[in-house]
């Protein structure tokens, strides 16, 4: 069989340099998503001052701004997770990249600068597509490089792409900061005191160009990347498993990697009538898929859901619960404002989100992925109890820099990227048949998304900021934290419960275990493998 040669040459090849290009290409998709997702917190701090001064932003509005560019990646998530497996991972990589360039160009570019209901109503839309893209990057750019990656450091390279987040969230924060002191040291000299609305205010009319030429930024790394996206090769998973073409999946792998025993699965193939689609291959959710995968399906979507009301809650709360600045919130300068949110958002992706992500490279092979996820959940859960019953305690005269708590806070995010936040991301590209996997991995994540909806707006709503002081209520947020931390308690459970270790087997190996749990071992079972 020339293309279990095939498959077990990628498995058992070495570590080369086109593994490499192939983390930086995937993995600056991620870095764009990434910044594009985070750097909205410091935005809408400028919008707020610089559209509605003493109106202030409301709740439902800005609640609506974090929730629309999350729903357009759920969509984008199960659209192109679907046409991954449909047409090939390759033909829509490129297509979800061009999607993010273009809509990040088209959020600073949106239409009006004095009425805040146009600006609101263009910037949701951009936001929207700006989601499609980005969710279609999620499962394309797992599976690719669980495709490429061989087994023994298949995790790390997967870990590697996933990784480059860290590094757009940094990104976006330096980017923001920097043109917050750019537009800031210009305009010392200005005499103007109103802003683009004709309003008395802390906003000059240039910091209306600020916001927009940060949102711009965050399209060029993905833009530079999409020539080298372009000259990727379709996955020899793919073409072998799913076209049914081993000699082009063969020919595929000669012009990018170094792989023995290519050579000899060519001339095999050439020999051979090419095999035909079974007929009996089932379709995805019908019963037999449902009985072989159903409950990987539902432990990646039920982890990856509770792990993103988790993770996003912390990053919305983050900006909400901190402040660094020595000025009262209500007479600090749109630049300020928006730097210091930067700011805090630097040091945690620095200290904790950035280290989180890179201990996960380098265990994950080694410990292996249900240990880490349970580890992560666990740990999450009693940082987030530790923080949270004596939160009144920590905050009864809110200051502004408690270093302990920061501290404490910073445990949540290096726990959930040296946890479940990672490995959410890794499970679902490895447990499903090749001609399932991008979908089944872009419904894990649209859950994911979906879940992020549900902590970013149910948390904005139930920690509403005091209207003298704009901290949010200290109560509200300790049950929120308590809520959280039950909310850890139960993906440790799950994943206890449902999910399976990936580690250290081959992409085949681990849909032949499942075969082999519902169908029992026999010669039968290889038959039944060749039908994925």
């Amino acid at each position: 069989m020339p293309e279990l040669s095939l498959l077990s040459a990628l498995d058992a090849a070495r570590i080369q340099w086109y593994h490499f290009k192939a983390i930086i290409v995937a993995g600056m998709g991620l870095f764009t998503d990434a910044y594009d997702l985070f750097c909205i917190a410091p935005i809408m701090k400028m919008i707020s001052q610089i559209y509605y001064h003493k109106d202030s932003i409301g709740t439902a509005l800005l609640s609506t701004s974090y929730a629309i560019a999350l729903l357009g990646t759920a969509l984008g998530q199960l659209i192109f997770g679907y046409l991954g497996d449909r047409v090939g991972r390759r033909k829509v990589y490129g297509l979800s990249l061009l999607i993010m360039v273009f809509s990040s160009f088209g959020c600073g570019f949106s239409v009006c600068t004095t009425r805040r209901s146009c600006v609101m109503v263009s910037l949701g839309f951009f936001r929207f597509v700006l989601g499609l893209g980005i969710g279609g990057d999620y499962p394309l750019s797992a599976t690719i490089m669980s495709e490429f990656a061989n087994k023994r450091t298949r995790g790390a390279f997967i870990a590697a792409v996933f990784s480059m987040q860290g590094l757009g969230i940094l990104m976006s924060s330096a980017v923001t900061m920097v043109v917050c002191l750019a537009f800031k040291n210009a305009g010392e000299g200005s005499s103007e005191k109103t802003n683009v609305a004709g309003l008395e205010t802390l906003a000059p009319p240039e910091s209306d160009i600020a916001w927009r030429l940060i949102l711009m930024i965050g399209a060029l790394p993905a833009a530079l990347t999409f020539y080298w996206r372009m000259l990727m090769p379709e996955t020899a998973r793919y073409t072998a498993l799913v076209e049914n073409n081993v000699v082009q999946a063969a020919k595929d792998m000669q012009r990018v990697m170094s792989v023995s025993m290519i050579s000899q699965v060519t001339e095999d193939s050439s020999s051979e009538l090419e095999q035909p689609p079974s007929s009996s291959s089932y379709k995805l959710f019908s019963r037999r898929f449902l009985t072989l995968h159903g409950r990987d399906l539902f432990a990646a979507s039920a982890n990856w859901f509770l792990v993103d009301v988790v993770f996003y809650t912390s990053n919305l709360l983050l900006s909400q619960i901190f402040n660094f600045s020595n000025k009262p919130l209500n007479s600090t300068n749109v630049y300020d404002s928006a730097f210091e949110v930067a700011k805090l958002a630097a040091i945690v992706a620095a200290c904790s989100t950035i280290p989180g992500y890179w201990f996960t490279v380098y265990f994950i092979d080694k410990i292996g992925r249900v240990k880490i996820q349970m580890m992560g959940f666990f740990l999450m859960a009693v940082v987030y109890l530790v923080a949270g019953i004596p939160y009144s305690w920590y905050w009864s005269k809110h200051e502004k820099t408690n270093k302990g708590f920061m501290v404490l806070y910073g445990l949540i995010f290096f726990f959930s990227n040296f946890g479940p936040n990672t490995t959410t991301f890794i499970i679902p590209a490895e447990l499903f048949p090749a001609r399932f996997r991008s979908t089944c991995h872009g419904i894990s994540g649209a859950a994911g998304k979906f879940g992020a909806i549900v902590g970013t707006v149910g948390f904005l709503w139930a920690t509403k900021h005091h209207e003298d002081d704009g901290f949010p209520d200290v109560k509200r947020v300790r049950i929120a934290f308590l809520i959280l931390g039950g909310v850890c308690i139960a993906g440790m459970i799950v994943t206890y419960l449902f999910t399976r270790e990936t580690m250290g087997r081959s992409l085949e190996e681990n849909e032949d275990e499942i075969v082999s749990t519902s169908a029992g071992s026999s010669p039968a079972n290889e038959l039944l493998r060749r039908q994925y």
